[in-house]
C-alpha cells in the first residue's frame, strides 16, 4: 500500500560545490565538473529517485560565470521539485542571484513538509574565508523567531566548527560564535548543513545536528594539515525530514563515475 503524500518524509539533496565553467570542458584537479556533477544527478535518481527540495550550498561556479550557473540549472531539470542557491567564496553573489532568479531558485527561506529552512549568505567578496554580515544575523534571527514552533534546518557555505583540517580552520566561518550566538537563542534549529569542505563531516552540538558534505567533484582529504585532495567519488547529501522534526541523512556517492585527481596540486 502507497504511503499518503502527507505521511511521508520531504525529501531534501544537498548539492555542493560543484564549481562549473563557462568551457564545457572546463576542469577542476583534472576532473571535469559538469561530468562529474552529471554523475551525481545520475546516481541521486538511481539511488533516491525524486527528492521535494534541493538545496545548493554554494562554490556553484568556479568562475562566477552567467554561463556557469545557467548550466547548473539546467543540470537540476531531471528533478521535478523546486531548489534555492545559495553562494559561496567562489561565486559572484549578485550574479548567482541574479541567475537563480531565473530558476526561481532564489529564495531565502522555504516552508515545506512541515519545516522551515533559511539559506545565509556567508560570501565576502574576494576572500575564500566566509562572514556573515549583520543583516545577514538579523535575517536569521527575524527568520527564527517568526516562525519558533517549526523545525528548522540552516543552511550556508562556510563551516561554522572546526573540522579538525588545519589548513581549512582559516578559511572557515570568521563570526562563528555571532551565529551560534543567534542559534542558541532558538531550540527549534534542529540541523545546521554546509558545503566548502568538499568532505563529510558530521558532530552534534548543543543538541543541533551539524554536517558538512562531500563535493559533487574533487574531495579534500579529511584531516589533512595542508592542502590536499584524495580520489574519493563525487557525492551529495539526502535527508528525509519528519513533520515532528525527526530525520535521517546520509552521503552518498557516484562511485561508478571515473576520473583522473591531480593529486600534486598544492591548491584549486
Amino acid at each position: 500500500m502507497t504511503r499518503p503524500e502527507e505521511a511521508r518524509p520531504l525529501r531534501v539533496l544537498q548539492i555542493t560545490d560543484p564549481h562549473l565553467m563557462a568551457r564545457e570542458d572546463g576542469a577542476l584537479l583534472g576532473v571535469n565538473t559538469r561530468d562529474s556533477l552529471s554523475a551525481v544527478v545520475q546516481e541521486v535518481l538511481r539511488t533516491h529517485g525524486q527528492p521535494d527540495l534541493i538545496l545548493a550550498t554554494g562554490d556553484l561556479a568556479q568562475d562566477a560565470s552567467e554561463r556557469a550557473y545557467r548550466v547548473f540549472g539546467d543540470s537540476l531539470s531531471s528533478f521535478h521539485c523546486g531548489s534555492a542557491w545559495l553562494a559561496g567564496n567562489h561565486d559572484d553573489s549578485g550574479t548567482l542571484s541574479r541567475i537563480a532568479r531565473e530558476y526561481q531558485a532564489d529564495r531565502r527561506q522555504v516552508l515545506q513538509g512541515g519545516w522551515h529552512f533559511v539559506l545565509l549568505d556567508s560570501s565576502v567578496h574576494g576572500k575564500v574565508y566566509g562572514e556573515l554580515a549583520d543583516s545577514e544575523l538579523e535575517f536569521l534571527e527575524g527568520a527564527l523567531t517568526e516562525y519558533p514552533d517549526t523545525p528548522t534546518l540552516v543552511a550556508l557555505h562556510h563551516h561554522p566548527v572546526d573540522i579538525g583540517a588545519d589548513w581549512m580552520e582559516k578559511i572557515g566561518l570568521r563570526n562563528r560564535e555571532a551565529l551560534w550566538a543567534v542559534l542558541e537563542r532558538h531550540p527549534q534549529v534542529r540541523i545546521v548543513l554546509w558545503g566548502h569542505v568538499h568532505q563529510e563531516h558530521e558532530e552534534i552540538r548543543n543538541g543541533v545536528q551539524l554536517l558538512a558534505t562531500p563535493s559533487t567533484c574533487i574531495q579534500f582529504t579529511s584531516g589533512a594539515r595542508d592542502f590536499s585532495v584524495e580520489p574519493l567519488a563525487p557525492g551529495y547529501r539526502w535527508l528525509e525530514l519528519e513533520s515532528d522534526g525527526h530525520f535521517r541523512t546520509e552521503v552518498h556517492r557516484a562511485v561508478a563515475f571515473e576520473f583522473e585527481l591531480d593529486q600534486k596540486s598544492a591548491g584549486y
